[in-house]
């Protein structure tokens, strides 16, 4: 017999497939590892969940101790609106785990104060590292809602579907290949089905973006998005899965045009919108990327990178300390959240606190599944202390994760026991350039291509890189003040001209967001 879907708890009602929790029809914010926390404590039951089956059910593959499952214990409860002292929901068993403080109660069909409604979009974004500001990468989502099927009997393609959404949404590398296998079996009985090819689609992207596979896999996503346009050319979710493979590829302006057509056929298409915001932040476009992020029409804290974005485009506005209220939030509360845990030490680096940068980071290490985001940094830390060997390790391991990412094979070979060749440098060079002369990449790129000549002793093309970087909209003036990878050109005056151009754009911007009525709460009391 398969487990029920849906359960009353007391005065909550959860259901399990659309993985959404309400109290009174009202939905909370219980997402990620808290909802898993959650429906692993309702497959128990009433009966205690000891700590190794919390470990095993609800965190592997990763290894994590028991203080990691008593934080997000005390992050659901927190969700929930439960008090550890005096628990209602869930509560400790000394020595042991877990336990729901009643039975739960199996729904066979939604009660009317618990409607079903359709799953929403989210989508994981800022491959590109949400405030590290010189990776390559791309952005992503979250859970694609299938096309709606009326209220008859779930077929089995449809529970099929709502299987492979599940696991996509999970967020973890295995549940990822869990969802893709799930897709394959529907379009191996139906090829010409629309939802699968978009769901296998964000899938393959996500192969890319998130878990560190070849780009080739982006090309795949392209295609199944681009046959499902083609004899469905409204199809909203064709349309973001689209732009998820090209921006998984860093191609800006063809990623922008299918996220903005994506959210222009659903208006509460939060992700899309968003991720298009976060592409007008890496073009220096600040003012619009604020705005954008600020106008979600849906549940926005569905978005779970739209925070962070946030924060970071408060920093390089300068508002720093609305900004580091922010990130500093989102790392204490999102523990699981990739986005959270390289955003608070990339912060603190870039103020120039680098113990605390540290500290923050060897924390991030140990909660979430290593990122090529955390190893960068903690080269550049590395650095900054004199330590090469470390740095050139750091940089080592995040090749290992994404040996097919530019910028960490760079690093490894320029910080390495032995210098690269001419030729090596030369042969890259000239792969950038001419990548770039066509129209890919970030302008964050061409930093990248700046450290190349450096490297290769041609200080006037690498102070020509970071200035046309600047010109084509990249707005880190903090990092180029702070970053030991561009040190050596911190006392040309047309480094300081660069800086100061990121300095006078940014000025402008921040008056616009000032004197705009949508600002943030935060930031009424500094209206002129």
């Amino acid at each position: 017999m398969s487990q029920p879907q849906r359960y009353r708890l007391l005065d909550l009602q959860i259901d399990l497939a659309r993985q959404r929790v309400s109290r009174d029809g009202v939905p909370l914010d219980v997402q990620g590892l808290s909802f898993q926390l959650l429906a692993c404590l309702l497959r128990h039951s009433h009966a205690v969940v000891d700590f190794d089956s919390l470990i095993t059910e609800v965190w592997s593959p990763a290894v994590v101790n028991e203080e990691t499952v008593t934080q997000r214990v005390k992050l659901l409860r927190q969700s929930l609106g439960d008090d550890g002292r005096q628990p209602r929901y869930i509560r400790s068993v000394r020595g042991r785990g877990y336990q729901l403080c009643e039975p739960p109660q199996a729904l066979d069909e939604p009660t009317r104060d618990a409607p079903a409604v359709p799953l929403h979009r989210s989508r994981l974004a800022l491959i590109a590292l949400v405030a590290f500001a010189i990776l390559l990468g791309g952005t992503g989502w979250w859970l694609h809602r299938p096309p709606a099927t009326g209220a008859t009997p779930m077929s089995a393609t449809q529970e099929l579907l709502q299987r492979a959404a599940y696991y996509a949404g999970i967020g973890q590398s295995d549940n990822n290949e869990r969802a893709i296998t799930l897709y394959q079996q529907v379009l191996t009985a139906a090829p010409g089905n629309a939802a699968a090819q978009v769901g296998l689609s964000r899938a393959y992207s996500a192969r890319v973006c998130l878990y560190n596979f070849p780009y080739e896999w982006s090309t795949s996503a392209q295609q199944l998005a681009e046959s499902v346009l083609k004899a469905r050319p409204r199809d909203a979710g064709a349309w973001s899965a689209l732009a998820y493979a090209h921006d998984c590829r860093g191609e800006m302006q063809p990623a922008i045009n299918a996220y903005q057509r994506a959210a222009a056929l659903d208006p509460m298409d939060d992700a899309s919108r968003a991720s298009a915001a976060y592409l007008f932040q890496e073009r220096g476009q600040l003012v619009e990327a604020l705005h954008t992020n600020l106008d979600m029409r849906g549940d926005a804290s569905k978005v779970r990178f739209r925070d962070v974005q946030i924060a970071r485009e408060l920093d390089l506005l300068g508002f720093t300390e609305a900004a580091e209220q922010r990130f500093r939030r989102s790392f204490q509360l999102n523990p699981d959240n990739v986005f959270s845990n390289i955003a608070w030490p990339q912060h603190l680096f870039l103020q120039g606190r680098f113990a605390e940068a540290q500290t923050a980071l060897d924390q991030a290490l140990t909660r979430h599944t290593p990122h090529v985001g955390l190893y960068m940094l903690a080269g550049e830390l590395a650095l900054l202390r004199g330590d090469r060997a470390s740095a050139h390790a750091a940089f080592d391991k995040a090749v290992q994760l994404r040996p097919q990412m530019g910028l960490p094979t760079t690093l490894a070979m320029l910080y390495g026991d032995t210098p690269p060749s001419s030729s090596w440098l030369d042969e890259r060079i000239a792969n950038m350039t001419s990548q770039m002369t066509a129209g890919a990449g970030y302008p964050s790129d061409r930093l990248e291509l700046a450290m190349l000549q450096l490297a290769r002793g041609h200080r006037t093309e690498a102070l020509t890189a970071i200035t046309t970087a600047v010109q084509l909209g990249y707005n880190d003036r903090a990092y180029l003040q702070t970053s030991p990878l561009l040190r050596p050109l911190a006392n040309e005056p047309a480094y300081a001209a660069a800086i100061d151009a990121i300095g006078r754009r940014t000025a402008e911007q921040r008056a616009q967001v000032l004197a705009a009525s949508w600002r943030p709460d935060e930031l009424r009391s500094s209206a002129p």
